[in-house]
């Protein structure tokens, strides 16, 4: 017997977004479910291989993954964010979108330093402290991209981390440690967490009350930005000042 059946937009409705996820990767995604959790919305992920030695050759390498990656996200999404930091700064934000659209050309295309570059001119932020896990020759791009922008990060401080897989291990307190004592250093207009594979959700709004201005991370920027270039109104969805945007 044939069975009748109704078609609708599917789960999430309208509102569908794709994440491409590092393989190293073991907190973007528990970030994104807490601010997208209740919500009549759809996301989707697809996994990118990455070495877990952090390093700008490794981070160029994945440049020539991105168009297969993508192919393996479904049709019709409103917006792709592409979830790495460091890479995105290495191979270029203007190349990561290219590369997304050979197979998504209607997508709004993001990664997390475009969505931090956002959010730092959405509030107004021009000195910038930065907290990263990484390396100096992983970080210093990072540095002079924020420069080339307009920019001025006046303060640095960085777990000196290469393994991705141990930065999926630092806690949220010494997070908020680092933090807190990058702060103390000079005075900034907002504080820039560096990194989707660090942990912040729990603690962002903590930090902003102890050093009192704006703390962005790339997680929380990435889905910010996101749901922004999607058309959503996301006010109050997610931790912190940027939320409230």
């Amino acid at each position: 017997m044939a069975l009748n059946y109704v078609l609708d937009q599917g789960f999430g409705g309208s509102f569908k977004l794709g994440l491409i996820v590092l393989s190293t990767d073991e907190s973007l995604e528990n970030e994104a479910r807490q601010v997208l959790a209740g919500r009549d919305a759809s996301l989707v992920h697809t996994r990118i291989e990455a070495e877990p030695d952090v390093t700008p050759k490794t981070l160029k390498m994945m440049e020539k993954r991105i168009p297969s990656t993508v192919k393996l996200l479904p049709k019709g999404l409103a917006a792709v964010g592409y979830g790495c930091t460091s890479a995105s700064t290495v191979i270029g934000t203007e190349r990561v979108a290219e590369l997304v659209r050979i197979h998504h050309p209607e997508a709004a295309v993001t990664n997390p330093m475009s969505a931090v570059i956002a959010a730092l001119n959405a509030l107004n932020a021009k000195d910038i402290a930065f907290v990263t896990p990484y390396v100096k020759e992983v970080t210093a791009p990072m540095r002079a991209l924020l420069q080339a922008e307009g920019f001025n990060p006046v303060a640095e401080g960085a777990f000196e981390q290469s393994d991705d897989r141990t930065v999926a291990r630092i806690s949220e307190i010494s997070t908020l440690e680092a933090i807190q004592n990058i702060a103390k250093t000079r005075p900034c207009d907002a504080i820039f967490v560096s990194c989707t594979n660090l942990r912040t959700f729990g603690i962002i709004e903590a930090a902003e009350a102890a050093v009192n201005v704006p703390v962005i991370s790339s997680n929380q920027a990435l889905i910010w930005h996101m749901l922004k270039i999607s058309g959503v109104n996301a006010k109050g969805w997610g931790p912190g000042q940027l939320f409230l945007q």
